[in-house]
């Protein structure tokens, strides 16, 4: 039997890890840096990026949170006085011990002038936000201090992927300081559900809100809740995560404050972050065999409008119909943005044109020939129908009907991925079903934990499955333990996981 082509080899049947790196190749995402570890992120890609800043930017600043500014070199005294948080980072730390280059007997570039004092190239930054609360509040007028950054993180990684893992990447963190422990897990949570809803309502990624096990939380923190996602490998995809802190770092850090009672009290802090690693996730929820799927919220263009010339004869009158076209849709606004809208007027075959677009993720495609213009028509396809697909509209009516396609394009995606979680969401009470279930196809396996980190540690170990998470929807949910027979224990989700 012939199996059908497609753009993208190999297929994610075939080989899912190279499929996806072959995605980020044919929709010109990224490419791989002389720098070990890191990526070039190219302007598709960085665009994004920049949506998803946009979006997420207005939702900090709606929720009363400012934006500042931070530097990226952390003294290493700093970094010692939160004993947990030390070291939990140490191994990933990338340290500067030098402030200078020379030149050599041999005439080589050589470190020179050693610092008293090493500095730390920031992994995540609580140690010096930290010392900056401790001089900005002193009085309970001064809070809650609610500060956000978006910076750029170095982490040493022994194994990188583009956007999933990488030595150097892109995030915003997110810090505040509370009067009472109660405020700041108000907070922690309040930031957890603008990341569910972002997820949710732009990415059409759907998550899974929980808490992490002791194992996985925050270095320093008292708790660290997450949203988990699935991938169409059935792995889990770990996509944002907010800390509650407590007092560990104003307890290291002397952040106290004035009470209306005259009391000195310690404040609690939060801190939350999501990464670049929000377009892997991207990528793996949404992309085919034929290239990337973008949802139309966070795309970078909604719509390509695609000249079909065969007859130099026509071209002036085919590219001024598109470009009266492309005119009154970017007059358009979609969720905020304007409609934003390419022409292709590359000297190459139709579809040629059409299938790079494809690649691409753009969400619709507009092909206008000689044909459609005779008849003010257009021909639209969309990305997340089959390529061959394609609807006659009129010119008229692609311009009143465009906001609600693009709707249906981001809606479709989200109830797929749902409905790909749903299907491979599995509840399981016995041990057995639970190894017949991971040594299988795999997904997310809702079970039951008495709590044993050892237990933990051993799934980890023979199935190489975690604990993604207790999920908040089932934290009253009792049960017995499959592993130990003890009753009462939690409901928690195992998986596979990036």
């Amino acid at each position: 039997m012939k199996s059908n082509k497609t753009a993208i080899k190999p297929t994610r049947a075939e080989n899912y890890p190279e499929w996806y790196q072959q995605i980020i190749k044919a929709a010109d995402l990224a490419e791989v840096s002389p720098v070990r570890g890191c990526m070039i992120i190219k302007p598709w890609g960085y665009a994004i990026w920049e949506n998803i800043q946009r979006v997420l930017d207005e939702k900090f600043k709606a929720t009363g949170h400012k934006n500042l500014y931070f530097p990226l070199m952390i003294p290493l005294s700093f970094m010692q006085k939160e004993a947990e948080h030390i070291e939990g980072f140490a191994k990933e730390c990338a340290v500067v011990t030098h402030s200078r280059l020379a030149v050599n007997e041999e005439g080589k570039l050589t470190p020179a002038n050693p610092l008293e004092e090493a500095y730390i190239i920031r992994p995540t930054s609580e140690t010096l936000i930290g010392d900056a609360f401790s001089r900005w509040i002193q009085s309970y007028r001064d809070l809650p201090v609610l500060v956000n950054q978006w910076a750029n993180i170095v982490r040493w990684e022994m194994r990188t992927r583009m956007f999933l893992r990488t030595t150097e990447f892109l995030w915003q963190e997110g810090h505040t300081a509370h009067a009472t422990s109660e405020e700041a897990m108000q907070e922690t949570h309040a930031m957890l559900d603008v990341y569910a809803q972002f997820a949710e309502e732009y990415l059409a990624m759907p998550v899974i809100k929980g808490e992490k096990t002791a194992s996985e939380r925050f270095p320093g923190a008292d708790n660290t809740y997450c949203i988990e996602a699935m991938m169409q490998d059935k792995k889990a995809l770990q996509a944002g995560t907010s800390h509650f802190l407590g007092q560990h770092f104003s307890k290291s850090f002397n952040i106290k404050y004035l009470s209306a009672a005259g009391k000195e009290e310690f404040v609690s802090t939060t801190s939350w972050g999501v990464s670049t690693r929000l377009i892997g996730g991207l990528i793996m929820t949404h992309s085919d065999d034929n290239g990337l799927v973008l949802p139309p919220k966070i795309a970078p263009s909604h719509v390509v409008i695609l000249p079909i010339i065969h007859d130099d004869a026509d071209r002036e009158s085919i590219l001024t119909y598109c470009d009266k076209l492309a005119s009154e849709l970017r007059e358009l606004r979609y969720h905020g943005r304007q409609l934003g809208v390419e022409i292709d007027t590359r000297d190459l075959p139709g579809g040629e044109k059409a299938w790079s677009w494809v690649k691409k993720g753009i969400p619709i495609r507009l092909e206008i020939g000689k044909r459609e213009m005779a008849a003010q028509q257009v021909s639209m396809s969309r990305r997340d129908k089959d390529y061959k697909d394609r609807q006659a509209l009129s010119h008229n009516e692609i311009v009143k009907i465009i906001d609600a396609e693009l709707d249906d394009i981001e809606a479709h995606l989200f109830l797929r991925a749902q409905t790909f979680q749903q299907e491979n969401t599995q509840t399981i009470t016995n041990f057995d079903d639970f190894c017949r279930f991971f040594e299988g196809d795999g997904g997310f396996a809702l079970t039951y934990w008495n709590g044993d980190a050892a237990i933990e540690a051993e799934m980890k170990q023979k199935l190489g499955v975690t604990i993604r998470c207790l999920p908040l929807d089932k934290a009253d949910m009792r049960g017995k333990c499959i592993f130990s027979g003890q009753a009462n224990a939690r409901m928690v989700i195992f998986a596979k996981a990036y």
